[in-house]
This record gives C-alpha cells, structure tokens and sequence, in this order.
C-alpha cells in the first residue's frame, strides 16, 4: 500500500486539480484480490492508450510526460481549482513559497513582451547589496542568453546553494549600457508580519500586517505583538488585506492568541458532512501576551483575503473578538491537503469544507466586513513593470493599464479600453508635465516608470488609504469610550 504524508493547508490561489483518482486506485492496490481486478479492468484502458501513443506517434515522447500529462488531465475532470497535482519541482517550489526563508539572490523578475524584466531587489538581500536596479532587463545568466527559456527556467538558473555565485548581464535602459554583476546566493528570510505604532490623537494604535499564514507567522505574530506592548499598544489593527491564505496551524496560533482557550474558532466538515470543532489550545513554544485577549480589535480586509485569512475574519466575527472592516472577502471555504507520491510530486486535494464558529460556510460568498469602505483602484491594481513603447492609434492591454491609473490618479483619458487616443495622449502629457517630465507623446519607458512610482507613493500616503483611516478611527473611537 502506498504511503502519504498529509499536511493539512488553508492555501488560496490557481491549484489546478488532479491525481486524486489515481491515489485513490492507488491507496486501494492490494486490499483484496477482487479489488485488484477490477482497478486493473478499469485502467486497462489507460495502458492501451499509453502503448497507441508511443508505438505510433510520430513526435518523440518521453515516458514521464506522458504520465504527467494523465496525472493533470484527471486534475482537470475534478472540477475544482483548489485541488491539483505538482510535479516533484512544484511540490518543491509550493513549500518554499510558505517556508521560513529560501535561497537566492533576493530579486523578483517578471516576464514582458518576451523581456526578463527586475521588478525590485529585496531589501538588505544580495542583489540589492550587488547593485541591481529595478528596470533592468536580464540578459544573459552564466554567459548563456535568456531568450526563449521561460520565467520557471529564469528563476532556476538563478537559484542554487547557498555561497554559490551567479553571474548576469542586464541592461540598464537608464544609462543605455549593459552592465555585469557577480552575486552570490545566500539565505533570504520571509517575513510574514510586519508591525508599527500608529499614534491617533493621543492613542496608540498596534498595527500588524500578514501577508500570508506561514511556516513562521506564529512565532513572528509573537515576537511583533510582544514588540507593539512594549512601544504602548493599546488597541490592535490587523491587516490582512490581499492575504492569500497558508497553514492552519498559524492561523489556529493566531486566533487562538486573542480567544479563550479551549474556544471553537473554525469547523471542518466532512465529505459525510460530520463536523469536527478547531478548538484554540495553547502554542507549542510560544507564550502569547495575555493582553492580545483583552485589547480592541479591528480587522482589515479584501476581496484579495481569502481561506486562512478569512478563518481569522469569520473566528473574530462571529466571537465578537474583533471588528470587521474593509470590502467582502474572497469567499474559499475548503481545505486542502497534500499527500505525497512516489514519484517525487504530491496530490493536493480538497477534502473538508471549513465553516465559521457560526457554522457559516462562506464559500464563494466571502465574509461581509462589519463597516464596508471602498478603496481607490489603485489599491488593487497591480503593479507592473513594462517596457514597450506605444503611440497613437495603437491598442494594447498595457495601454488600458496605463489609462486606468491615469483615471485613477486623477487624469481624464476619457477611455480604459487600450486604444490610444488623443485624449489619452493629453492625458499622458498633463501627467508627465506634473511629473516634471518631458513627454515624448507616447508611452515609453520612462512614462511607464514614472507612472508605477507615483501610483506606489500614491498607495505609500495613510491619508489615501480610506479603509485604514476608518479602522484607526474606529479604534480611536472605541478607546476614547473606556
């Protein structure tokens, strides 16, 4: 019988669907001769079809991709985009991303127009130390050039153990030269939690963001609300906007911090539809503040908060722990787990619905904030790096990018369908005159780089964040009552 390692994980985002017959066949193979016969009935028609494609098929084929190909393909027929299959890369590179630290160089790369493009080197990381600059367009890794590879590939030559060094070519479109650098990889830290002081008229405000429910985010949830008291936390905003979800440990750690112990914060129900409580119990290693119980709570969220995050918003909710404030989550109310194959991959599978203390199953719905604040675009768009050039009479998605920020920093292009228009044009030079640029008419590199630093300044001022400025006044608000 084969054997699985399972972790069960509240990840939100694009995981395809998979192998689950297959393990299932598998997990059932020798219990019982009749049983045997009839997976070997069932299947023998896979094996034909395996034989008809490489007896026959006159493109090369290797034996894996075709395996792998059969793994995705029963991925596919389940239905469900929170289940899949992840090659033994995959498997590998999914648990880096809720890991504690990785290794590398420290440099997030996006691929435009064919172009390898650095959005931005992390900070205190390698690349950043070494000189690497947002805008620079990679160009060879290793003495090898990197057109036609994909960005996994990109991302793979960079990589490597730690004290090992790469060496790349960019150009740098600032200066219009190439430039070389030799960086050596070492250990970058994932941080989850972030956290500040935001004094409010007299008061002091505890502000912590999560990005995601990490290998780590328990013990960094730990150490930053330790911090906030100490600087004179008296209320706690929890931001956990655009906060895809992760590990149902860390978010069990982290509710269970401001709630009772032996408290039901969550339910997983069944395929049966039995249900099963997720009761708080105190953290392995970790000694939360016991003032985490008392003080007020907000929550801020998204339509980007989605499965462990809205546990958190759901448990808080409906415990009248915290206050929910911000725009109606994603709405992903199933729980994955992963089991690990033979082959190197893993099978992640949808296998219990997840439901609020309330026993609400929030699925596709989202959780409703307690006070609903409607944000600028901005603060939901995505950020990204272009570096093409487009002029009038052209259209281009990139071009309806640039004409909704346009619109949302104030600028009338009149359109945000991508065409280029005159008043798009006009639109394009009142910003770069305000930007104190010269505009060219078009929308080249410099206009592209202009607009995505003011629209992060623009992010960058509290005094434009409508929902943080409700939640700190609510907060306020309920301080001053005391």
């Amino acid at each position: 019988m084969m054997t699985m390692r399972r972790s069960r994980i509240f990840a939100f985002g694009i995981l395809a669907a998979i192998a689950v017959c297959l393990v299932l066949v598998l997990d059932g193979c020798g219990k019982s001769e009749e049983k045997a016969q009839t997976s070997s009935g069932k299947f023998s028609v896979i094996d034909e079809a395996y034989d008809v494609i490489t007896s026959n098929a006159v493109y090369k084929l290797k034996e894996n991709d075709l395996i792998e190909g059969a793994l995705r393909g029963m991925a596919d027929v389940i239905g469900d985009p929170y289940s899949t299959y992840l090659t033994k890369e995959e498997a590998a590179s999914h648990k880096e991303s809720l890991a504690g630290e990785r290794v590398g160089i420290g440099a997030e790369i996006t691929r435009t127009n064919g172009k390898y493009i650095i959005v931005s080197p992390v900070k205190g990381s390698p690349s950043e130390k070494a000189g690497l600059l947002p805008y620079d367009e990679l160009v060879q890794i290793d003495g090898e050039r990197v057109e036609g590879i994909t960005l996994k590939e990109v991302v793979k030559r960079i990589r490597g153990k730690q004290g090992t060094s790469v060496k790349l070519v960019v150009y740098r479109p600032e200066s219009g030269k190439h430039v070389k650098f030799t960086i050596e990889r070492d250990v970058i830290p994932v941080h989850t939690v972030n956290s500040e002081i935001l004094e409010e008229r007299g008061k002091k405000i505890g502000y912590i963001g999560l990005t995601m429910f990490g290998e780590d985010s328990a013990k960094e949830w730990q150490a930053a609300t330790e911090l906030l008291f100490k600087e004179g936390a008296e209320a706690l905003l929890i931001d956990v906007r655009g906060n895809p979800g992760g590990y149902l440990h860390a978010v069990g750690a982290i509710a269970g911090s401001m709630l009772p112990e032996d408290t039901v914060f969550a339910y997983m129900e069944d395929v049966k539809g039995q249900l099963t409580p997720l009761v708080t119990e105190p953290a392995k290693d970790l000694v939360f503040n016991p003032k985490l119980q008392t003080i007020p709570v907000v929550i801020l969220q998204d339509k980007g908060s989605a499965s462990a995050s809205e546990v958190l918003s759901g448990a808080l909710q409906d415990l009248g722990r915290g206050f929910v404030v911000g725009t109606t989550s994603f709405g992903k109310g199933t729980v994955q787990e992963t089991m690990k194959l033979s082959n190197g991959g893993e099978v992640k599978l949808s296998t219990h619905k997840w439901l609020t203390p309330k026993e609400r199953w929030i699925h596709t719905e989202g959780i409703a904030s307690d006070l609903e604040v409607k944000q600028n675009k901005l603060f939901s768009e995505h950020l990204r790096v272009i570096a093409d050039t487009y002029k009038e009479q052209q259209y281009h998605d990139d071009i309806a990018y640039a004409q909704v920020l346009l619109t949302a920093l104030g600028y009338k292009t009149g359109r945000e369908d991508g065409f280029f228009d005159e008043g798009t044009k006009d639109a394009v030079a009142v910003f770069m005159k305000d930007e104190k640029h010269k505009s060219s008419g078009k929308m080249d590199s410099t206009f592209f780089q202009t607009l995505k630093k003011s629209a992060e300044a623009y992010r960058e001022d509290r005094a434009n964040d409508e929902q943080l400025s409700m939640a700190i006044g609510f907060l306020h608000h309920s301080l001053s009552e005391k």
